[in-house]
């Protein structure tokens, strides 16, 4: 059996108002417009996910929100606190409890970059990869039937991209 991972960074967001928590802060339009375009790049792939895993800050949920618009189907959306900010351990623990065939989790940086570089045997040939820029998205793919058995250097690199290469 193989399962799959599809492990986004959140958009751009907005740093408009100082006195906004980071916790707090949405999407800027730049960041709206990255999603829509990530949505529409997904659906035309059919990197469609059955459960979403996302961290509770604004612009993590936004960033699904605007996807989500762009998808067949209604995966089960769980907002998962301790991915804001998690470190790629972390990450790994919650990925290891997850229950569908295709996953997506949507964080960020550091913890992301280094996450997804520790989940694959190779990574893909693209220089954003090692920053994981906001709306970076890597699809990757496990040979194992159970997320409890998933571990380091374990992921198949099918897709990565980040929002500049989908502008039109």
């Amino acid at each position: 059996m193989t399962l799959r991972l599809i492990l986004t960074r959140h958009a751009k967001s907005s740093w408009d108002d100082p006195t906004m928590t980071d916790h707090d802060r949405p999407l800027n339009e730049r960041g709206k417009a990255a999603v829509t375009d990530l949505g529409r790049w997904l659906a035309s792939r059919g990197y469609v996910p059955e459960q979403v895993l996302c961290s509770d800050a604004q612009r993590t949920w936004e960033t699904w929100s605007g996807i989500a618009l762009h998808l067949p189907g209604s995966p089960t959306f769980e907002l998962k606190p301790a991915l804001y900010h998690a470190g790629a351990d972390v990450m790994l623990a919650v990925l290891r409890h997850a229950g569908a065939g295709t996953v997506m989790m949507i964080g960020h940086n550091p913890g992301i970059a280094e996450f997804a570089q520790r989940i694959v045997a190779r990574p893909p040939l693209n220089g954003d990869f090692q920053r994981y820029p906001t709306g970076a998205t890597l699809v990757c793919d496990f040979a194992i039937s159970n997320w409890s058995e998933v571990g380091w250097g374990m992921g198949s690199v099918d897709d990565f991209v980040v929002p500049r290469e989908l502008m039109t």
